[in-house]
């Protein structure tokens, strides 16, 4: 883990502003605009891209993954600028809950599979482009886009060690996790053969 130089009060200002930009729920914000429907009645009644993708509209979908990874990286290279490693971090576990757990949302939001790819390629690009080229290669030769998020979220650790990033070991682990705890009914449908493949409608 980092050094801790922030003050307190610094930190706790950024663990605040990245569940806020955690929590945005483009998905949701983008299907409405675009006139897709509630995606909570679409589908899985996930809040993710791969869910938009199920009403057809490959753009909305687009959008939501540019959106979703960019609110976590854009608040990582803030805190990182005006505050120092240690606030990019804690801003960077943040606005995962931030996703997964939105306040708005009552607490119910997405799996958080792009905004963890936003925030590895801000923390370290290195370790974020080998966790995009993991979901790539999974997704590629399965089609299940929880495959890909799977294979990412578990190359993450062992790129952070490889790649000379071991002080982010602790934040990787605890990403890992709740991305792995956010997925696990996919990964029973995965072992039962029902996961829904990419584009499928619900």
């Amino acid at each position: 883990m980092p050094l801790i130089d922030s003050s307190p009060l610094v930190l706790t200002l950024w663990a605040v502003l990245g569940y806020l930009a955690g929590s945005i729920p483009f998905g949701m914000v983008l299907a409405r605009v675009m006139g897709l429907g509630n995606l909570r009645n679409i589908g899985s009644g996930n809040i993710g891209a791969t869910n938009v993708l199920r009403t057809g509209n490959k753009k909305a979908a687009a959008l939501t993954l540019f959106f979703d990874a960019a609110k976590g990286a854009v608040i990582v290279l803030l805190a990182r600028a005006m505050a120092g490693e240690d606030a990019a971090q804690l801003s960077a576990l943040t606005a995962m809950l931030g996703h997964c757990f939105p306040v708005w949302l009552k607490f119910n939001g997405g799996k958080g599979v792009a905004t963890f790819l936003g925030i590895m390629l801000a923390l370290a690009w290195p370790v974020g482009v080998g966790c995009c080229l993991c979901w790539s290669v999974a997704v590629g030769a399965t089609r299940v886009s929880s495959m890909g998020a799977l294979a990412a979220a578990s190359a993450s650790t062992i790129l952070m060690v490889m790649l000379g990033f071991g002080y982010m070991l602790i934040l990787g682990i605890t990403l890992t996790v709740l991305l792995y705890v956010r997925h696990r009914s996919n990964i029973l449908r995965i072992k039962a053969g029902t996961e829904p493949k990419i584009g499928q409608k619900g």
